[in-house]
């Protein structure tokens, strides 16, 4: 099932960013891929409930454009950055840009992505007690 797919990567991204980067480089590595990850099971996610409530979506923008429309997610703008970032990330080879997305991640990404966790595990337990 994507949600459990998704959980799943979600709770190992969260493992990562508990650890402290100082101490060893790898967990931004680590961090870092796991984000990339996340973020493509979170638009996939979306498109699969899109699709059960009977919206097409064929792309992460349209995705998280109608997620946003339809209250799974809240911050569309914000997402759209987080696209960006995840895109940038996967072509990343700088210390220091590696650094700033890292921080992204921990400070605002990481939010994003387990209130979307929420949200749809929410919608999950609405669908089955009806």
């Amino acid at each position: 099932m994507k949600y459990a797919d998704y959980h799943r990567a979600l709770e190992r991204l969260q493992s990562a960013l508990y650890k402290d980067p100082d101490v060893d480089g790898i967990y931004i590595d680590a961090s870092m891929h796991r984000f990339e990850l996340s973020f493509y099971l979170a638009w996939n996610l979306m498109k699969v409930v899109l699709e059960y409530e009977g919206i097409e979506v064929d792309s992460p923008r349209s995705s998280i454009c109608e997620a946003g429309k339809q209250g799974m997610i809240a911050d569309t703008k914000m997402w759209f950055e987080m696209q960006k970032k995840r895109n940038l990330s996967s072509h990343t080879y700088n210390q220091a840009s590696a650094l700033d997305v890292y921080q992204l991640i921990r400070e605002k990404y990481a939010p994003l992505l387990l209130a979307l966790d929420k949200e749809v595990q929410r919608r999950l337990e609405v669908d089955q007690s009806n």
